[in-house]
């Protein structure tokens, strides 16, 4: 029965890994975007604070972690979880509403908006089945494949939050409200 259970859950880490890239690719190639009110335009500044509540999350769960501080390190990392999920669903709202915003800068400000917003993009793309696999083993209390998968994850994720940050930073003088 665990090994079935075991394998389900897997198999959703697979699913969901595959999709949510997928649907934010589609929502982002959509010709015809959705007409769902001004209000729209305000959720950029909604998901640059996500991000910067995740990384604050991430980096109290480390700290809770290292005094040893278990309850206060699940807490911290389900809450990154849950603020990586509400702003999935204000990046995709966005995005199915509002076309992409162009970078208007120039100079060597440009080739740091590109760099960190592609970096931003792929380990975003790429640390979506780690937090799903580091969320499963340690519920599962396979604390050991945990920690390992962790080493990386942590990193990638904490990477992520931040350059998201920077990368709102650097795009907010070119919205168009």
């Amino acid at each position: 029965m665990e090994i079935a259970k075991s394998k389900k859950s897997l198999r959703w880490i697979r699913i969901l890994s595959v999709a949510i890239p997928l649907l934010v690719a589609a929502l982002l190639g959509m010709r015809q975007k959705l007409d769902l009110g001004q209000w729209v335009y305000n959720l950029p500044h909604v998901i640059g604070v996500l991000n910067s509540l995740t990384a604050f999350c991430l980096i109290m769960a480390l700290a809770a972690i290292k005094k040893k501080n278990v309850a206060l390190h699940q807490k911290m990392n389900t809450a990154a979880l849950v603020l990586g999920a509400v702003f999935l669903v204000c990046y995709v709202t966005y995005h199915a509403s509002a076309d992409s915003t162009p970078y208007g800068g120039d100079g060597a400000l440009k080739y740091v908006y590109y760099t960190l917003l592609i970096s931003h993009i792929v380990l975003s793309i790429s640390v979506v089945p780690l937090v799903f696999l580091a969320f499963y083993h340690a519920w599962t209390k396979d604390f050991e494949k945990h920690k390992k998968l962790v080493k990386y994850t942590f990193p990638i994720w904490l990477y992520v939050s931040v350059s998201g940050v920077a990368v709102y930073m650097l795009i907010s003088p070119y919205y168009q409200f």
